[in-house]
């Protein structure tokens, strides 16, 4: 991956950043890169996605090899999920908390060996998640490896993601990743590349995302989006797939998830193995289990809710949730997430609110730039595909 300086100033360029230019992205700096904010329109990316594919850019989350004897044993320590227990092939979806039980970062994991993993981070926290695990890595027989700088990320996501990976996949590779489950991958070549394929993604939509050397991205970007154009295919940017996550209920780092905020407040609870156990039964410590065992118990300050807009006007990340459009002074919590829903046709938003309000159905309010605009709670997630 280049760490050339562009026009703008520090950020750093993906593999595919030509590719982008030639398609007419609008580039912009993100997390310390320049990436596509759109190619067209967000609505027309967006709708693309729902109703045929999309191809993104993710190059500029970090990856981390970790290896050894004691990988899945450093890893049960490092983060909250019980990952030594992942079968080969499986990948899933954890945290690495602090020590008081913040979220530093929402991860993807997958085990790619007996004794290997790759963690997938967010861009905005890489630097920081490598260094979490080189310190907790202490003592144990395993090797932390950053290889974001020799690694593309490339998601092919929508209901004709399938059709379109596998028309470029290896004969011999196809059949196994048309049959790959959600939360899987497997190595495979694709475009002539040698990649880990997996079933995963960021959209609320089936669809596969593929790792591959850096060097090799343009060429499988070019050859997937001509095999995709049948399928109507789209280039999608960041704005398309932070809506079409916001659909699906699926947390952002630095809006739903922080420092301050604990897996539980994120109705994430689920994936805290606070049970997790050794193969002789022992129990396995691990970073912040003491305050997450503590708020597993306790009654929360406040609950991540979904709300539907009855207006419309969308309410944005930050802007006060109130009691109701008649008491515009009480203030009941703070959108985290909020946007136009192009799929349902109203405003949606994510927002921790108090829970004396936080059950489905109970009417509230938004201070949308000073005007109480009304909201009903819903569950989450907004949009769920046709199985």
């Amino acid at each position: 991956m280049s760490d050339v300086v562009n026009e703008a100033g520090a950020e750093t360029r993906s593999p595919l950043h030509a590719e982008h230019v030639a398609l007419g992205g609008v580039m912009v700096p993100f997390a310390g890169w320049l990436m596509p904010l759109r190619y067209s329109s967000d609505l027309a990316e967006h709708q693309g996605v729902r109703a045929a594919a999309g191809i993104f850019d993710l190059s500029h989350m970090g990856e981390i090899r970790i290896t050894g004897p004691q990988a899945g044993a450093l890893l049960d320590y490092a983060l909250v999920g019980h990952l030594s227990a992942v079968p080969v092939g499986r990948a899933r979806y954890t945290m690495i908390c602090a020590a008081d039980g913040g979220v530093v970062d929402d991860l993807v994991v997958y085990r790619t060996d007996e004794d290997a993993y790759l963690v997938v981070a967010n861009a905005s926290n890489h630097t920081v998640v490598l260094a979490e695990l080189g310190l907790r890595s202490a003592g144990f027989d395993a090797t932390v490896t950053d290889e974001s700088a020799e690694t593309a990320l490339i998601a092919v996501q929508g209901p004709r993601a399938q059709d379109i990976v596998t028309s470029v996949t290896e004969r011999r590779d196809v059949d196994d990743v048309a049959k790959l489950k959600y939360y899987t991958g497997l190595p495979a070549t694709v475009g002539g590349i040698p990649a880990l394929v997996a079933r995963t993604g960021y959209t609320g939509e089936d669809g596969f995302e593929l790792f591959v050397p850096a060097a090799t991205a343009p060429g499988l970007w070019r050859e997937l989006l001509a095999a995709g154009e049948p399928h109507g295919l789209v280039p999608a940017g960041l704005s398309a797939r932070d809506s079409l996550r916001l659909e699906a209920g699926m947390p952002l780092y630095g809006n739903e998830l922080d420092r301050t905020t604990t897996p539980f407040d994120a109705g994430l609870g689920r994936v805290v193995k606070l049970d997790k156990a050794d193969d002789a039964g022992e129990p396995l410590d691990f970073v912040g289990r003491a305050p997450l065992t503590a708020r597993k118990f306790a009654e929360p300050a406040r609950v991540l809710v979904g709300l539907q807009g009855l207006g419309r006007r969308a309410a944005r990340h930050g802007y006060p949730v109130l009691r109701s459009t008649d008491h515009p002074g009480v203030v009941v919590g703070q959108v985290t997430s909020g946007a136009p829903s192009p799929t349902l046709g109203h405003p949606i938003a994510m927002a921790y609110v108090t829970p004396e309000v936080s059950a489905v159905g109970t009417e509230l309010a938004v201070d949308v730039r000073g005007r109480a605009e009304p909201v009903r709670v819903v569950a989450l997630p907004f949009y769920r595909r046709a199985q």
